[in-house]
């Protein structure tokens, strides 16, 4: 490869749109994919695949999907993994971005080499490294399995799993299951578990706002699409409007949340609610210990389990790239990439340097993936030109914009990326503007 081109880890959403955005700009550009086709984790048969069977988007078709290649009418509104594997490939294949992706490849290493990048990947055919003119890393943020640890681990008799390891719910057939964690995924495993497990508990150690899929035969998330309001009065419309729909998450067996509604993620998942209501499950509090084929928690109680099953999340994982060149901990360390906009690296050393798809906000969807790789582009294309961006790239070093749009989020690992969809669209935004269309 030529140090004109551009490489593209990863060919899911926001691998796609970063191939696509370049392309728009006449940018050579040149895709990595470990996996053997488009789509990343919405193809459950990719190596890193996390979904499971009866996953589907949380947020609507209307909401998430690009706005230049819209889903077809008549796909649901909250498509299945199967329905966004297809959406996927049929964009590749509108755009013919297939062709620019070395499949079946894994990026085992990204480096300054003078004022290009190197890029080592490994394929059938053995190591090769690659000189770029910059490198744009989109291999996700849900691949990589936050997997804590319990005091007496070691002495459980049972099986533990974590939820990257789940595919159907024939897995909990007969079994006492034991959930901890009630994201959205637990949430999800939970009321697939009521039809198969002997017996289904789930461990939290704080409550959650939940969010019905549908709120007057519409889904949700398309309602109030308009000019936002401010923080506190959409909170106070909000949590009193969703109450009337799935009533008090409290009075079902969950604390009190800590935290104002959208100052974490919502749980869209009212099924939770219904299954908890006919006795299909229990909530239980946080874990203390395991004890042998028990698991005691912070109450003292304790019950005996076949399966526990780890709803814990994800970490970030950029492994093959040096975490300094994104002003980062790395994994573990309560942090995220210190990034422009989320998304570019600073300093002259990392200059070339673009994470894409970094980003967790209710509503922002896959377009947002888009801007942010629009904006990436159009930069690129500016500077490829010759143009002046030394104003740009001073607000890529020195600039830490408020994304928040008033909200005060929980100090969380996994909310340390997150942002307020409406304030993060209107800065990428305008910074775009800069650029041109």
């Amino acid at each position: 490869m030529t140090d004109s081109t551009f490489a593209v880890i990863g060919a899911g959403p926001s691998g796609l749109a970063a191939a696509r955005n370049l392309q728009r700009r006449g940018l050579p550009w040149v895709g990595y994919e470990l996996g053997s086709g488009v789509g990343g984790l919405w193809d459950i048969d990719s190596p890193r695949s996390t979904v499971y069977e009866s996953a589907h988007l949380i947020s609507s078709r209307t909401t998430t999907q690009f706005t230049e290649f819209p889903m077809a009418e008549g796909v649901a509104d909250y498509p299945s993994h199967r329905e966004l594997a297809a959406y996927f490939n049929a964009f590749a294949d509108e755009f013919d971005l297939r062709s620019g992706f070395h499949f079946d490849t894994e990026v085992t290493a990204v480096r300054r080499d003078g004022d290009a990048w190197a890029v080592t990947v490994r394929d059938a055919s053995g190591e090769h490294t690659h000189r770029h003119a910059g490198v744009l890393l989109a291999n996700g943020t849900l691949s990589e399995p936050n997997v804590p640890t319990f005091a007496g681990q070691d002495t459980f008799t049972g099986e533990i799993l974590h939820t990257s390891s789940y595919k159907r719910g024939e897995q909990f057939a007969g079994k006492r299951v034991l959930i901890i964690g009630a994201g959205n995924s637990g949430c999800d495993i939970a009321v697939d578990a009521v039809h198969h497990a002997a017996a289904i508990d789930m461990s939290v150690r704080r409550g959650y706002h939940f969010v019905p899929k549908y709120v007057l035969g519409k889904p949700a998330d398309t309602l109030n699409q308009g000019k936002p309001l401010p923080p506190r009065i959409k909170q106070f419309i909000d949590s009193r409007v969703l109450k009337l729909f799935t009533g008090d998450p409290v009075k079902f067996g969950f604390p009190e949340p800590d935290h104002a509604i959208y100052e974490s993620h919502p749980i869209v998942n009212s099924l939770i609610l219904h299954h908890l209501g006919h006795g299909d499950l229990r909530v239980r509090p946080d874990i203390d210990r395991f004890d042998g084929d028990e698991v005691v928690f912070a109450d003292g109680s304790r019950t005996a389990y076949d399966l526990v099953v780890l709803a814990t999340g994800y970490a970030l994982h950029y492994p093959f790239v040096d975490a300094g060149l994104l002003g980062w901990s790395g994994p573990g360390s309560g942090s995220a990439p210190d990034l422009y906009l989320n998304v570019f690296a600073r300093g002259a050393d990392a200059r070339g340097l673009f994470v894409l798809g970094m980003i967790e906000a209710s509503g922002i969807g896959w377009q947002g993936r888009y801007e942010q790789a629009d904006l990436v582009a159009g930069y690129l294309a500016a500077q490829t030109a010759g143009s002046d961006v030394t104003a740009f790239e001073k607000r890529i070093d020195d600039a830490h914009p408020d994304l928040s749009g008033g909200y005060k989020y929980l100090g969380l690992e996994r909310m340390a990326y997150y942002v307020n969809k409406d304030a993060y669209r209107n800065a990428v935004r305008r910074e775009a503007e800069e650029f041109g269309p």
